[in-house]
């Protein structure tokens, strides 16, 4: 069995990188989509391994000759996922692992509504903020003098990634699972049995008591098993957002 496609999304500060770092290490026959972008690189990131970093005219170009399965615009800068690397997954029996947006993952799914998709959540819009500011202070460490933001650019950032992604969560509704990142190392295995349950559950095959166990673990993520849980993180950012009454 080769060929699903993991779409997997969070707002920014979420943890999505670290956590798809690892799955690709810890489960097999797994490639990951390394999608097209055309922002400046960060700190120590390679063309060809976080992102391939392309000029505004070639992705436009690209775009224009339907290369890509889905693209976006986010924060002033394009994104997009190319056809190619599903094909590629397929041909060498893998399944691929899509890291993208809310409005990349609705594209995916009309075009491919078998593909599995997972939204992962921050804890609250508290723990989110904290995520932020301490990315915020790893990239300010790794800046050269002549990009280095000022202390008014970065706070301005974060503000509008909390806001963004205020609005992304409101789409969690329209995902298969719901994995709310609190601690990294559960986290993963959650992570794992998602993706290894639904292969099982293509295989058809039945089940022994470990990968029972798995799926188990799996449909504790489900999305009608976890509506309470998210809406909790939802009044978080919910009760930032109202007024405050001085006095």
């Amino acid at each position: 069995m080769s060929g699903i496609a993991y779409i997997i999304s969070a707002p920014s500060g979420s943890g999505k990188s670290t956590l798809t770092n690892k799955l690709l290490k810890a489960v097999p026959r797994l490639q990951f989509s390394v999608s097209y972008t055309t922002r400046p690189p960060r700190g120590t990131e390679k063309d060809g391994l976080e992102y391939h970093f392309v000029s505004r005219e070639v992705f436009e170009r690209m775009a224009a000759d339907g290369e890509f399965l889905e693209f976006a615009r986010v924060f002033g800068d394009y994104y997009g996922t190319a056809k190619r690397f599903l094909r590629e997954a397929e041909a060498a029996g893998n399944d691929l692992v899509l890291d993208i947006d809310v409005q990349g993952a609705a594209q995916v799914k009309l075009q491919l509504p078998e593909a599995v998709s997972i939204f992962i959540l921050p804890p609250s819009r508290e723990e989110l903020q904290k995520r932020l500011r301490w990315r915020s202070e790893e990239e300010k460490q790794v800046e050269s003098a002549e990009r280095r933001r000022s202390d008014e650019e970065r706070d301005h950032i974060i503000r509008k990634r909390l806001q963004t992604a205020a609005k992304e969560i409101e789409n969690y509704s329209t995902y298969d699972y719901i994995l709310v990142n609190d601690q990294l190392e559960q986290s993963i295995d959650r992570l794992k049995a998602i993706v290894i349950a639904e292969r099982l559950k293509r295989l058809g095959k039945k089940l022994s008591p470990g990968d029972q166990k798995l799926v188990d673990a799996a449909q504790d993520c489900l999305l009608p098993n976890v509506r309470g849980k998210v809406q909790k993180i939802l009044d978080s950012f919910a009760a930032s957002a109202k007024p405050h009454c001085a006095g």
